[in-house]
């Protein structure tokens, strides 16, 4: 049996890095058995936002994210994680991928014009026209070159460990979209059909992931994962989404930080020290929050900008203050 506390919530990463390795067995229905197996480079940066490995994550989740991130890991489902701006959703697929210590993680922005196959990978027809048409065959001969996988393409490609896959503001693509992922969902492969054409006589092919790690082999034109990755997908709550496809998603809403959290979360990232100096600010925000849409990144700006701006009277402060507490759904 595996062990359900795999995400403790803790920041800290995994020193030896085996929790992941101790989930419990897929579900029948839930495994997968994608080859050949690419390894894992588990010490790459998990991203922008947290890029020193040995710095503790500034995260700090409740009880309940932490034991539905659990849930999603043990039955390899995708998680969809709603609520306010400034939440944290995004910032928990860094935070899971640094304590679990599984490598950089992959970020799909979406916006009205994404689709699903920019997501999976891209061809670079014309570059390989061109390519041909000055060099000898034998130098264009490789295929591979000319395709790169996309952030969700590389997700699935068949690691020895899940990948963390980040599809970031799914609320804002075309309508189809979500019940187009539910069959990559599903099945957990794709057909890259450039490549299907030519099986046959190129049975595989090495392409390239969308973080540049180590080319990952393609078997017969089809690309299939081994470990289903942990997929987080945000959502502001722009629109509903089908119910075939909240069905097969753990769904996770994140409540506003309350006051506690606010000053874990301020602690975390600005220290003890600027903690201490902005329990007024704290109090400020928490009463404005009361009448209007505001983010917990903008009373990080704020005790920032208070904290190392010393030299400034009173007067600035508030007009600080005002500046960057200004409501989301508030007048510009």
């Amino acid at each position: 049996m595996g062990e359900f506390p795999i995400y403790l919530g803790e920041g800290a990463a995994d020193a030896e890095g085996e929790r992941i390795r101790r989930r419990a067995d897929p579900p029948p229905w839930r495994v997968f058995d994608g080859a050949p197996v690419t390894p894992l480079n588990r010490d790459a940066p998990v991203g922008r936002r947290l890029p020193d490995r040995s710095r503790v994550a500034p995260y700090h989740p409740d009880e309940a994210t932490v034991r539905l991130v659990n849930v999603a890991l043990h039955l390899r489902r995708p998680l969809l994680v709603t609520g306010d701006p400034g939440t944290g959703k995004s910032t928990l697929a860094y935070a899971v991928a640094h304590e679990l210590r599984l490598g950089g993680v992959l970020r799909w922005a979406i916006t009205s014009r994404s689709t699903l196959v920019s997501g999976l990978y891209h061809y670079d027809a014309v570059g390989r026209i061109e390519e041909a048409s000055t060099r000898p065959e034998e130098e264009t001969a490789d295929i591979g070159r000319f395709l790169r996988l996309g952030p969700l393409g590389t997700a699935f490609a068949p690691y020895d460990l899940p990948r963390v896959l980040l599809i970031d503001e799914i609320d804002k693509g075309d309508i189809d979209l979500p019940n187009e992922l539910l069959d990559i969902f599903e099945i957990g492969e794709y057909g890259i059909p450039e490549l299907e054409r030519i099986a046959e006589g190129t049975p595989e092919v090495r392409v390239r992931p969308a973080d540049d790690g180590d080319r990952v082999t393609v078997r017969d034109g089809r690309v299939r994962c081994r470990e289903f990755p942990f997929v987080v997908m945000t959502s502001n709550g722009e629109r509903e989404f089908p119910p075939a496809f909240l069905r097969r998603c753990i769904q996770l809403h994140l409540a506003q930080p309350d006051a506690e959290r606010l000053r874990a979360i301020v602690g975390a990232h600005l220290g003890e020290e600027a903690l201490a100096a902005s329990e007024g600010l704290i109090t400020d925000f928490l009463s404005r929050r009361e009448h209007g849409q505001l983010a917990t990144d903008q009373l990080l700006n704020a005790v920032y900008l208070l904290h190392q701006a010393g030299g400034l009277g009173q007067a600035d402060h508030g007009k600080l203050v005002e500046v960057v507490l200004h409501e989301l759904n508030g007048p510009v």
